[in-house]
């Protein structure tokens, strides 16, 4: 059995991102529901072949970066893309090398796994490798006034991430004149005789630039995605000695919800209707009442679990409702910290999170006082399967 090689990725973050506009730079700008480098990270992370992700950033960018996906391998780059892609190159070297390394720039978030793949198998044959796109435009000279067509058939867009076998870009990059720069790393390899391939690219894997891209960039992420929206319900009784969480918030009352957690009625609602999305059971699946560890925890794990499930999937938390059944506690005082609250838990907008109440009109045993039920509605949106 072959040997699988050790890959490396390395992602170039370290740019202002000044022609994107907005307060930040744009790689951690909000795309599709989450920083822009949080999506390549993840691609590239969650490849089974790759065994190490790394990131150039930009001086003072690390606050910036742990909050966007956290706790992260990275680098301080340098003042131009090639500077940081030596830096990232000489810090793998130190770190012992690897076989094979995947160069990509943040400005591409949206990567596919089956380019990945195409990048890696053509590297059997190649010291190199990039995804390229045929031009569709017309091309022409001129300045002012049009001039003669140019051949199109011959020309590509060249894309990232670019692969390359580990010693031979880094030699490249060792090599290169200190005055000069350098279009992308495969033209520094071509330069000291390496062959780079040509493999099929993405146009999802276009660049985002301007303000405007990231309008076309959500358009293109939304396409690929289906909505999903399911249900929730739950039950717990009212006792006297327990505490009453509710919604995410400890609300004073002469008695609380009984159960083997805390018992918050509405966050379990809320956690059944998020696991319903992606078929993944229901609240008892992943945290039967049977289990000790279970006992009294707090049910705001439950939900961020739920949460995190998604994530997994690729999935993105539209919008959650939540209905609360009973004739006290007043809810009214609440809804607003109980909004912000489950708001913080899911990392949403509060306007993405709706909160109500109602009574049974002193009927059923939420109208004697005896409990309170809770049901909630989630949508979300994954991505559709190919």
């Amino acid at each position: 059995m072959t040997e699988q090689p050790n890959i490396v990725a390395l992602i170039v973050a370290a740019g202002t991102g000044t022609r994107a506009g907005g307060t930040m730079p744009k790689q951690f700008a909000s795309l599709a529901g989450k920083p822009m480098i949080a999506h390549s990270h993840a691609a590239l992370s969650g490849h089974p072949q790759i065994s190490k992700v790394l990131i150039a950033i930009g001086e003072g960018q690390e606050a910036l970066l742990d909050e966007a996906i956290g706790p992260v391998p990275r680098l301080a780059g340098g003042a131009t893309r090639r500077h940081s892609v030596r830096a990232g190159l000489e810090r793998i070297a130190a770190e012992g090398g690897a076989d094979l390394v995947l160069i990509h720039d943040a400005a591409r978030p949206f990567l596919s796994a089956s380019v990945i793949d195409r990048l890696i198998a053509a590297l059997v044959d190649s010291a190199g490798a990039v995804p390229v796109l045929p031009v569709a435009d017309t091309l022409a000279t001129g300045i002012e006034i049009l001039g003669a067509t140019v051949p199109r058939d011959r020309l590509f867009r060249v894309q990232t991430p670019q692969a390359f076998h580990f010693q031979a870009v880094l030699e490249a990059h060792r090599q290169w004149p200190d005055g000069e720069d350098a279009t992308d790393d495969a033209q520094m390899v071509r330069r000291f005789g390496g062959e780079v391939a040509m493999v099929e690219g993405d146009v999802m894997l276009e660049k985002v630039t301007y303000p405007a891209d990231f309008a076309a960039a959500e358009a293109r992420h939304g396409a690929t995605f289906v909505s999903r929206t399911a249900m929730g319900y739950d039950v717990h009784r009212l006792e006297v000695g327990e505490e009453l969480w509710l919604g995410g918030i400890l609300i004073p009352h002469d008695k609380g919800l009984s159960g083997h957690s805390d018992a918050d009625v509405g966050l379990h609602a809320l956690t059944d209707a998020l696991l319903g999305t992606i078929g993944a059971g229901d609240i008892g699946t992943h945290f039967p009442p049977s289990d000790p560890q279970w006992r009294g925890a707090a049910s705001y794990k439950f939900l961020q679990h739920a949460a995190d499930l998604i994530a997994e999937r690729g999935g993105i938390i539209d919008f959650v409702d939540l209905t609360l059944i009973c004739e006290a506690p007043k809810i009214g005082p609440h809804r607003d910290a109980m909004r912000a609250r489950i708001a913080e838990l899911l990392s949403l907008d509060n306007d993405q999170v709706s909160i109500k109440a109602t009574t049974t009109e002193k009927l059923g045993f939420t109208g004697r006082g005896e409990g309170i039920a809770a049901q909630a509605v989630a949508s979300i949106r994954v991505p559709a399967r190919a």
